[in-house]
């Protein structure tokens, strides 16, 4: 008798949570270009908004790997090493984007 595992609906809202925290970084990264912009570019303002562009580009790539992973039959499991990079990528994203608010 084979068991073989349902995983019903929760690939799908995983991938949906997946895109959502894509979008999330992709305002943030935006709004972080804009204040870095605004009133004219510095130095600073730039680099910090390169690196958000970095971190973004970073976290889009995790995200991507991870939203093909759960496409298929099996997903696997996330490991270690990626949800660290990609909570490390939002993270820092975040502080960076408030670091130029403030």
């Amino acid at each position: 008798m084979s068991e073989e595992r349902d995983p019903g609906l929760q690939p799908e809202r995983t991938r949906l949570a997946w895109r959502r925290t894509t979008l999330a970084c992709t305002v943030a990264a935006v709004l972080a270009a804009k204040t870095a912009l605004h009133g004219g570019a510095t130095t600073v303002g730039l680099l910090v908004c390169a690196l958000c562009g970095a971190l973004w580009l970073c976290f889009l790539a995790l995200a991507h790997l991870r939203i093909r992973a759960l496409a298929t039959p099996r997903p696997p499991v996330i490991t270690a090493r990626h949800a660290t990079a990609a909570t490390l990528c939002t993270v820092a994203l975040a502080v960076c984007a408030a670091a130029l608010v403030v």
